[in-house]
């Protein structure tokens, strides 16, 4: 008898295990092709038919042996089936589909097997309350005294601020001849769309689709008249476009590996626009304290010319090193940055939210330079390419109680607007932007900002509840997180543009939408008084009005 293998990995150890119905199999072979995480395999079954028969002699045995081929699920700790669906969507006979096992011990075994923390992409994948936005309804309805508007045939106003905003008492002007005469420069300003694409590096995401987001970009600023910016994320940008006009629509990103600026700052002279602004990250929501992470096989040619290294495991420090206080960031990062645009470009910060959010505002507040050109706070429910599994799901802040809370020490000191707010982590986790941006706003947001949906527009199959989150694999099954040649292929450039310029022309509409009953013409920042909720706990911590 043979012995029993206790401790080898099994089947219903794993987190998905495949569904196969052999009798509509036509062994095409597509499902083993298709899957990028080399989880299935074709083998042989061997059967045994045994008969006995009666004879004059009495009985007699016969039997027949014969192979049979099927699809056979991998067990390992590394080729294993993430749940990604592909091969259920080129079966043409629906004879194969991941299911989800929730009795799984893949983290147990995979710790005790390797000694290695459990490392993923995608985001977290514990939910142990419901979403707060979601518990929030827009209650204030103008109707008679106060009319609604046309959200067809209305004007709006749909423009928000990255750039500090000077008070009015601040602001050194001088009357001459009874006009308005500037008597020293004003921070720079730009009015863009409420609603930024957030950062995602080239490396993480393969070429086609960040060149994808960048077209959608494009397109929406010069054929629809639609303001939309899009954040690079660390790690640089091809050459060609920061010689390009089309800069002027990027907000280049600075992180703590700082990796891709050597070309930029060289790329200077050469800048026919100005960049959207700059983007210092401190921290990222889904992983704060955590260091970003961006594995050798990732790192292809173009990635290490981008960000002039050489294939190896890219790791950005947790934190910027050489900066230990809120006053040295101010003095040095932002200070330099300004300095090296010739204070022609805003300069933000990109913080996690955490319990000391507000502290870190507080200060920036009171930046006497008035150079801070924005305060963007990431919450736990964004995604991530690639980061320790518990990391993901047990660090972080929600976003919106931090966001209020931030707004509302703004209004204590008299400065709301001032350092305008962008609030991020989740954003149109439902599906619905529109929805999750005008409750934010009437938070006191002035914009906000989403990535992880920005995939689900090109076609990502993963979601919050463990299906495919393998971005940090390099082995993306639709192509957007990879940069294996076969798989980028997959993805379809111009469709992808196309989805992303129609998500955000419905947006728009749904926007206008929300605004319109509530009578306002421009963005409701800070109209809490729009907002209820049937959460009594949600309603006395962000202080809007319960009801029932």
């Amino acid at each position: 008898m043979a012995a029993v293998k206790i401790n080898q990995l099994a089947v219903d150890e794993l987190p998905w295990t495949i569904e196969y119905d052999r009798s509509k199999c036509a062994m095409c072979g597509k499902c083993v092709a298709a899957c990028s995480f080399g989880a299935l395999k074709v083998d042989v079954l061997k059967i045994k038919k045994t008969q006995a028969k009666v004879d004059e002699d009495g009985f007699t045995k016969e039997e027949e042996t014969w192979a049979q081929p099927y699809i056979k699920q991998v067990v390992s700790h590394t080729n294993y089936c993430r749940g990604c669906g592909i091969c259920k969507k080129v079966c043409a006979n629906n004879a194969i589909k991941p299911v989800r096992n929730e009795r799984e011990v893949y983290g147990t075994r995979y710790r005790c097997a390797t000694g290695e923390s459990v490392k993923r992409g995608g985001r977290c994948n514990i939910h142990t309350e419901g979403r707060t936005l979601d518990k929030i309804k827009v209650g204030r309805i103008s109707q008679m005294t106060d009319p609604s508007l046309d959200a067809l045939r209305h004007t709006f106003d749909m423009r928000t601020p990255l750039g500090r905003v000077m008070s009015a008492e601040n602001m050194t002007f001088d009357v001459k001849d009874g006009n308005l005469e500037l008597k020293s420069n004003m921070p720079t300003n730009r009015w863009i769309y409420p609603i930024i694409i957030g950062d995602m590096s080239i490396g993480a995401l393969s070429w086609r689709m960040w060149e994808a987001v960048a077209i959608a970009t494009a397109y929406l600023n010069e054929e629809l008249g639609i303001p939309i910016r899009m954040c690079t994320g660390e790690g640089g940008i091809p050459e060609r476009l920061l010689k390009s006009r089309y800069l002027k629509y990027m907000i280049l990103q600075i992180a703590s590996g700082h990796f891709g600026w050597d070309r930029i700052i060289n790329s200077m002279p050469d800048m026919i626009e100005d960049p959207a602004g700059i983007l210092i990250k401190i921290g990222q929501g889904a992983k704060p304290g955590d260091g970003g992470l961006l594995m050798a096989k990732k790192v292809v040619k173009h990635i290490q010319e981008i960000r002039g290294v050489p294939k190896s495991d890219l790791l950005s420090p947790p934190n910027h090193q050489g900066l230990y206080s809120i006053e040295e960031s101010v003095q040095k990062m932002f200070l330099s940055m300004n300095a090296a645009f010739k204070f022609k470009v805003p300069v933000a910060i990109k913080v996690a939210a955490s319990s000391t959010s507000v502290s870190v505002y507080n200060n920036l507040l009171r930046d006497p330079y008035n150079i801070v050109g924005g305060f963007f706070l990431d919450g736990l429910d964004g995604g991530t390419g690639a980061a320790h599994e518990i990391s993901l799901n047990h660090t972080g802040h929600p976003i919106v109680s931090k966001l209020r809370d931030c707004y509302l020490a703004a209004v204590h000191q008299g400065k709301q607007g001032q350092i305008p707010l962008w609030a991020g982590g989740g954003m149109g986790m439902n599906g619905n932007l529109a929805a999750d941006t005008f409750k934010m706003i009437c938070l006191g947001a002035n914009g906000v900002f989403a990535g992880r949906l920005i995939l689900q527009m090109a076609g990502c199959v993963g979601n919050d509840f463990g299906k495919c989150n393998a971005c940090n694999t390099d082995l993306c099954p639709v192509g957007i997180a990879t940069q294996n040649p076969l798989l980028v292929n997959r993805l379809d450039i111009d469709r992808v543009a196309e989805n992303i310029v129609n998500y955000f022309k419905a947006t728009d509409t749904e926007l206008k939408k929300l605004l319109a009953p509530v009578g306002n013409s421009s963005l409701p920042v800070g109209r809490s008084d729009a907002l209820v909720t049937v959460d009594k706990n949600v309603a006395e911590r962000l202080q809007i009005q319960h009801v029932c």
